[in-house]
C-alpha cells in the first residue's frame, strides 16, 4: 500500500491519486485506533484528520512512512519532532484555506460588533461599524493578506504583529499591513483577529498584563489555538469591559468545563474549527496534498511510474502544499 487516507477526501482528487499509487481509503479508521495502527506497516504516505493523534508510538508501526498529510493547516495532534527524527515530511496546505479563514474572521467581527452593543456618549446601547474600526491582525499567516484586503474594502484601518516576523520584513509590505508592537496594537485597536500558527512558546502569550493595555470594549476573534490566551486573564478582561465580546474557533478540550474561568460567559462565542472548512477550501487542500504526496513518492527510490493513461488532474489549483 502506498497511500492510506483516513480523512474524508474529494472523490475526483482521490481518483487522480489512485491512478498513480496504490491508495486505501478508510476514513472509518479515525474511530478505530487499534485498527489504524495495525494498518500502518506498509504505508508510505498517510492522510489523517485532526481527530487522529500521530505520536512516536504510532510512527514505530510505520517503518516505510515518508509523508504525513493534513487537509487543515494545524498540526496539534501530530508529533512533529518524532516525524523529523524519522525523516517523515509533514504536509499541510499553506494557503488553500486562507480566503475561507479571512471571510470567516470578517463575518465574526461583523456579528460581534452588532450583536454585543456598547454604551454611546448619549447613554444608548448601540452597535458599531467595521468600517470605522482599527483592526489588529496577529500572525502573518497566509490568511492575513486576504483579510487585510477585505477589511480595507470595508474602510477599516489595519495593523499587524507577528512575534516571529521583524517589522522590517518585506512580507508586511507584500501583505499590505503596517507592522506595530503588540502593546501598541492593543492600545490602538477596536478589534483584534488572532491568526497565529501555534507553537508551545506562544502558550499564554495574551496575559493579564497585555489585556490591561486594551482599549475598552474591544472585540476579539481568534482562529488560533486557544492556548495562546491565559484563560483567567481573558475571562477577567471580558468581565471588566476591556473585551466586550470574543469568538474562539479553536478551543482546547476542557476549556469551557464547569469551574473553568471561561465557563458560561455569555459574550463568548465558540465554534469547532470551522473557519477553514468550506467546500472550496477542502477541494483546494485536497489537490495541494495529493500533488505533494505524488511528488514525494515519485522522488522516493522505490517508486514505480504510473500508467501513461493516468488522469492528469485539473489544469489549475495549488501545485504544492
Amino acid at each position: 500500500m502506498d497511500v492510506l487516507v483516513v480523512e474524508p477526501f474529494d472523490a475526483d482528487v482521490l481518483a487522480w491519486l489512485n491512478a498513480r499509487h496504490a491508495v486505501h481509503y478508510a476514513p472509518e479508521l479515525a474511530q478505530q485506533p487499534l485498527d489504524f495502527r495495525a494498518a500502518l506497516a506498509p504505508v508510505r504516505a498517510l492522510v489523517v484528520p485532526p481527530s487522529v493523534a500521530l505520536d512516536a508510538v504510532s510512527l514505530r508501526r510505520a517503518p516505510q512512512l515518508k509523508v504525513v498529510a493534513r487537509l487543515s493547516v494545524g498540526a496539534e495532534n501530530i508529533d512533529l519532532e518524532a516525524c523529523a527524527r524519522a525523516g517523515i515530511e509533514v504536509v499541510r496546505p499553506a494557503s488553500a484555506s486562507a480566503l475561507a479563514e479571512a471571510e470567516f474572521a470578517v463575518g465574526a467581527l461583523l456579528q460581534l460588533l452588532r450583536r454585543v452593543p456598547i454604551i454611546s456618549a448619549e447613554g444608548l446601547l448601540v452597535g458599531r461599524e467595521l468600517g470605522s474600526a482599527t483592526v489588529g491582525v496577529v500572525g502573518l499567516v497566509p490568511a492575513a493578506r486576504p483579510l487585510a484586503q477585505l477589511l480595507t474594502a470595508f474602510g477599516s484601518t489595519v495593523l499587524g504583529y507577528d512575534p516571529a516576523v521583524h517589522a522590517s520584513d518585506a512580507a508586511w509590505q507584500r501583505a499590505g499591513i503596517p507592522p506595530v508592537g503588540l502593546r501598541e496594537m492593543l492600545q490602538s485597536c477596536h478589534a483584534l483577529v488572532v491568526l497565529l500558527d501555534f507553537y508551545p512558546r506562544y502558550t499564554g502569550l495574551f496575559s493579564e498584563r497585555l489585556f490591561e493595555e486594551c482599549q475598552a470594549d474591544m472585540v476579539l476573534v481568534s482562529l488560533a489555538y486557544s492556548a495562546v490566551f491565559e484563560a483567567r486573564a481573558l475571562a477577567r478582561a471580558m468581565g471588566n469591559g476591556r473585551v466586550a465580546a470574543a469568538w474562539l474557533d479553536s478551543v482546547e478540550p476542557g476549556l469551557l468545563d464547569p469551574g473553568k474561568p471561561l465557563h458560561h460567559i455569555d459574550t463568548l462565542q465558540v465554534t469547532p474549527r470551522v473557519a477553514a472548512t468550506t467546500r472550496e477550501s477542502r477541494v483546494r487542500s485536497a489537490w495541494a496534498v495529493a500533488r505533494r504526496i505524488d511528488s514525494l513518492l515519485q522522488a522516493d527510490a522505490g517508486f514505480r511510474p504510473a500508467p501513461s493513461d493516468a488522469p492528469a488532474g485539473p489544469a489549475s489549483g495549488p501545485a504544492t502544499a
